[in-house]
């Protein structure tokens, strides 16, 4: 596939690009006007011809020009494709947003951030579970036998569950409680607080016991339920994408796949696996509902360990050499917001 000559690659290269910008087939008279190459028509719609062979470029029934596949997008990707720094107006706005002193909207405005900037849709998945840590506990009694107990995670995740004791708290004791809790146990998963608290508990007196044991419980839960999810923003903005917003039945198959999860949640999980940005081009993410689309991802970490990923959704005709940076940038701001906090 590397072995397009010169002449072919410019040509190819041209016609993808003026795809991008204008969505229309490009002809042999527009690509000798905009490639730069002397070549007469005649040459150039045998080169065309080469690439559609090829399979990088296909012509639409309706038209003499020609169009990018997966195959030629994933072509010009991989080998042709000059990234655009970012714009010094959207670093600041990232760099705004994303602050280090407001981690429970860290992994939203994330989403948010790459859906605004982008115009498509902007995923960032959560922690898993296993990796979630702790980095701060507190207790709020709010009547007879409830308690507030409010969990904020190293990866930036606020969670607020009721506990249901035997007995009152007071105010004292609950702070007491959550101090020992943040002093000893702060950077740890909740399996890993059930363990090393099993023969402190014991030791604890019993109410005090009743306390912790049932905020190791519901903590447990809490971690178990918010597992393989991802948080996504901006989905309406696909419906005023006309490569999308064309095919009616192709958007509701998008929008379920949305809402099911799963089968997008395995795309995404091979980012978490992976380093740097990861592009899945049409039916390369082998998700049906994705033909058409592209997907951009990048993994971010806490304190250097890998722990979700961030991305973008939209269609294949997208201005690659933009998003990319958005989405690396944006993993790489998320991983030191939420690394300075944990």
């Amino acid at each position: 596939m590397n072995s397009l000559d010169t002449r072919s690659r410019i040509l190819l290269k041209t016609l993808i690009e003026r795809y991008i910008v204008d969505g229309q087939p490009v002809g042999s008279r527009a690509l000798s006007k905009s490639s730069g190459l002397e070549l007469s028509p005649a040459t150039i719609r045998n080169v065309m011809s080469d690439l559609e062979e090829m399979g990088f470029i296909t012509s639409p029934h309706t038209s003499a020009g020609r169009v990018p596949t997966a195959l030629g997008y994933r072509f010009f990707v991989d080998t042709l494709l000059t990234v655009q720094p970012m714009e010094n107006g959207q670093m600041q706005v990232l760099r705004g947003q994303l602050h280090p002193d407001q981690p429970q909207r860290l992994l939203n405005s994330a989403s948010h951030l790459l859906s605004e900037l982008t115009q498509f849709a902007g995923v960032v998945v959560t922690p898993r579970h296993e990796t979630v840590r702790i980095r701060q506990l507190e207790f709020i009694s709010l009547a007879e036998n409830r308690i507030l107990l409010i969990i904020v995670t190293t990866a930036g995740d606020v969670q607020n569950r009721i506990l249901l004791t035997r007995r009152d708290y007071s105010t004292k004791e609950l702070v007491a409680a959550a101090s020992y809790l943040n002093e000893h146990l702060a950077g740890l998963s909740f399996n890993e607080i059930r363990a090393r608290l099993q023969d402190e508990l014991r030791q604890l007196q019993s109410d005090m016991g009743e306390l912790m044991t049932a905020t190791i419980e519901v903590g447990t839960q809490t971690a178990a339920e918010s597992a393989d999810q991802y948080v996504i923003s901006g989905e309406n903005n696909l419906l005023e994408v006309e490569d999308l917003s064309s095919n009616v039945s192709k958007l509701r198959e998008l929008f379920r796949l949305f809402e099911q999860r799963t089968g997008l949640m395995q795309l995404l999980e091979i980012s978490n696996q992976a380093q740097g940005v990861q592009i899945f081009i049409g039916n390369e993410s082998g998700i049906n509902e994705l033909d058409g689309c592209s997907v951009i991802t990048a993994p971010y970490e806490v304190d250097g360990q890998l722990v979700g990923s961030v991305g973008v959704i939209g269609p294949t005709r997208m201005a690659y050499d933009r998003v990319i940076p958005i989405v690396d940038i944006t993993a790489r701001l998320l991983s030191s917001a939420l690394s300075s906090h944990s």
